[in-house]
C-alpha cells in the first residue's frame, strides 16, 4: 500500500489527504499547529479550515517535517507565500514535490516552481492544479486536474498511480509553467469576478470579464513560454471558470465584499483561509508592466487592493476603455 506525505494541513492539503486515503492508503499530513495536530489524530476533524469532513483513519497528522524526509513523493500544499520558508526545514533528499499552491511569490516574482527547485534543489518538482474546491473533493465529487512533470513522463509514471483515484483524476502535462501562471492569474481574476458580483453588474458581465481576464492570463502565459493549450485546458480556463462564478471560491467572495463596499483589509480580516490573489495581483501588476504586457483588469484589481480607487470607479475605468477589435493579443 502506498505511503503518501501532504504538506499543510489547510482546507486544501486536508482535502487531497481525504481523497488520497479513500483507498485505504497511509498518508502523513503535516500541520503547524500543535492542536490542529492533535485534533486531526484524536477526532479525525479539522474545524479549522475543513469542517464537517469525517477524516479517514488511515491520515495521520504531524508537526515534526522529518517525518516525511524517507517518502518519495510529497504534496506540498502550503500557502504560496510561504512554500520556501517551509521547504527550507525539509531534509534535503532525492524526492518528487508535487506543487498544489497557486501564486506568485511576492518581492522576488518567482513562481513556486522556482522557489521551490532552490529551497530544495535535489527534488523534481511536478505541478498539481486545476478547478478543485476542497470540500468536493473531500466530500468524494468527481474532480479533474493537471499534473504537469518537470520530470517528464518518467516522473509521471511514478506520480500518475499514487494519485489518482476514482474521484480524482489527472491529466499529463509537461508544461509546468503554463500549469502555475493558470493558477496564479485566475485568482487574481477571480476577485475582479467578485468585483462584478458585489456592485450586481450581472451575468453579462461577468461573462465578459472571465473572456477579457482569459486574454490577460494568455498574453502573460505566452509571454513566460507556457503553451496555448495548457491555459485552454484543467489548469487554466477550467479553473478560471470554477473560482470566477461561485462565493465557495475565497478570492471571489473576497472580490463580492470589495464590490459592496468593504476595504481590502475589513474583507481579509479573521479569515482562516488565504485568499492568494490579493497577495499575487501586486506583483503580476508589476511583471507585466516591467515586460510591456497589457494586463488591466489585473492592473483595476491591484488598485482596487491598494485603496487607491473605489470598485465603482474601478468598473467605470474599465468599461471606458479604447474601443478596439475583439483578438487574443487585443
Amino acid at each position: 500500500m502506498n505511503r503518501i506525505g501532504v504538506i499543510g494541513a489547510g482546507a486544501w492539503g486536508t482535502a487531497l489527504a481525504q481523497v488520497l486515503a479513500s483507498d485505504g492508503s497511509e498518508v502523513l499530513l503535516w500541520a503547524r499547529e500543535p492542536e490542529l495536530v492533535a485534533e486531526i489524530n484524536a477526532a479525525r476533524t479539522n474545524g479549522l479550515y475543513l469542517p464537517g469532513a469525517n477524516l479517514a483513519k488511515s491520515i495521520r497528522a504531524t508537526g515534526d517535517l522529518s517525518e516525511l524526509a524517507a517518502l518519495p513523493a510529497l504534496l506540498v500544499v502550503t500557502p504560496a507565500q510561504h512554500v520556501a520558508r517551509v521547504l527550507a526545514g525539509l531534509p534535503a533528499a532525492p524526492r518528487d514535490l508535487v506543487l498544489c499552491a497557486k501564486g506568485i511569490e511576492a518581492g522576488s516574482g518567482r513562481l513556486m516552481a522556482e522557489v521551490a527547485q532552490e529551497a530544495a534543489p535535489g527534488a523534481t518538482i511536478a505541478v498539481l492544479s486545476g478547478p478543485t474546491f476542497a470540500h468536493e473533493v473531500a466530500g468524494g465529487l468527481p474532480t479533474a486536474v493537471t499534473l504537469a512533470c518537470g520530470g517528464g513522463e518518467a516522473q509521471w509514471q511514478r506520480l500518475a498511480p499514487l494519485i489518482s483515484r476514482p474521484t480524482l483524476r489527472p491529466y499529463y502535462s509537461e508544461d509546468v509553467i503554463g500549469a502555475e501562471i493558470g493558477g496564479a492569474v485566475k485568482n487574481v481574476l477571480a476577485i475582479a469576478c467578485g468585483v462584478v458580483e458585489g456592485l450586481k453588474l450581472g451575468q453579462n458581465a461577468r461573462a465578459a470579464l472571465i473572456a477579457r481576464g482569459y486574454a490577460e492570463m494568455l498574453r502573460f502565459g505566452l509571454a513566460r513560454g507556457a503553451r496555448a493549450e495548457t491555459l485552454a485546458g484543467l489548469c487554466g480556463l477550467g479553473d478560471l471558470v470554477l473560482t470566477c462564478t461561485s462565493t465557495s471560491s475565497r478570492n471571489f467572495s473576497l472580490g463580492k465584499a470589495l464590490g459592496e463596499g468593504m476595504s481590502a483589509a475589513e474583507a481579509l480580516a479573521g479569515k482562516n483561509s488565504v485568499a492568494e490573489g490579493a497577495h499575487t495581483a501586486p506583483v503580476l501588476a508589476d511583471l507585466a508592466a516591467r515586460d510591456g504586457i497589457a494586463m488591466p483588469i489585473v492592473v483595476a484589481v491591484r488598485r482596487l487592493l491598494a485603496g487607491e480607487v473605489p470598485a465603482k470607479a474601478v468598473a467605470a475605468e474599465l468599461l471606458a476603455r479604447p474601443l478596439k477589435a475583439e483578438g487574443t493579443f487585443s
